[in-house]
């Protein structure tokens, strides 16, 4: 790992953001032995950190410098997008817009003569689009995301490109399995939803990290993470649940 993703995973135990716990359920309905959310990088210096993760990755990647907006999926992604915004512009020296999609269109006020499915009314000046959001499960949010986008610019006569997308945490997980009957089958593995996603938009995903990755470095050191309430370093029996789960639902790392 380098050096800013180790401290990305350092603070995703530090804030709680990562933790294992019994019970958890992931969104499609499958059981999970650990959760991240980025939803807890809620104060100004935890964004701000965030922020400056994400930048230097799109800056080392060559992609700062190509982007006009970044668009983040409501609610957690419309934060990630104006702390990435903020750190290109204070670290690297690029202004680029931010902008996210609201639950139902707007009809007033700015958006009296056009309707608009966005907040800042950076996308409507077209270029290049870049998404952000926080973890990569089964991809969907970033598929509804791109559908409203692609709708915005038909109805308001955009020209956009998208980039790509770049997110916080890969979990590395085949999507969901169901039968005849649209029934959830435990223990079924799926297709790479990350390799799905990608070959069906044809958009590349950057993450700053992968969870196989975070969980080996915060065993290896020692680094204290929430489990079952209480922060402690990861035991034998939390990392060989892990594995068993990673076994069960996890895709070839990267």
């Amino acid at each position: 790992m380098d050096d800013f993703q180790q401290a990305f995973a350092r603070v995703l135990a530090e804030c709680g953001a990562l933790f294992f716990d019994e019970g958890l359920r992931l969104k499609d309905g499958r059981p999970t032995p650990y959760f991240v959310n980025m939803g807890l990088f809620r104060t100004g210096r935890l964004s701000y950190i965030f922020g400056s993760f994400m930048a230097r990755m799109l800056a080392a990647r060559g992609l700062a410098d190509r982007i006009d907006t970044l668009v983040g999926p409501s609610y957690k992604g419309s934060a990630i997008a104006v702390a990435v915004a903020q750190a290109l512009w204070l670290e690297h020296g690029f202004e680029v817009g931010f902008d996210y999609d609201r639950k139902e269109a707007k009809a007033h006020g700015e958006a009296s003569r056009r309707e608009t499915r966005f907040v800042t009314g950076a996308l409507l000046g077209g270029g290049s689009v870049f998404i952000v959001d926080d973890v990569a499960t089964t991809m969907h949010t970033k598929d509804e995301l791109i559908g409203l986008i692609q709708s915005e610019a038909g109805a308001q006569g955009l020209r956009l490109s998208l980039l790509g997308v770049g997110l916080g945490i890969d979990r590395e997980q085949t999507e969901a399995v169901y039968d005849g009957q649209g029934r959830l089958q435990e223990g079924v593995k799926g297709g790479d939803a990350v390799a799905l996603f990608t070959s069906r938009t044809g958009l590349p995903v950057h993450f700053l990290a992968g969870i196989r990755e975070v969980v080996d470095f915060l065993g290896r050191e020692g680094i204290p993470v929430r489990i079952r309430g209480v922060r402690r370093p990861l035991d034998a029996d939390t990392l060989r649940e892990f594995e068993v789960y990673m076994a069960t639902y996890g895709v070839k790392p990267r």
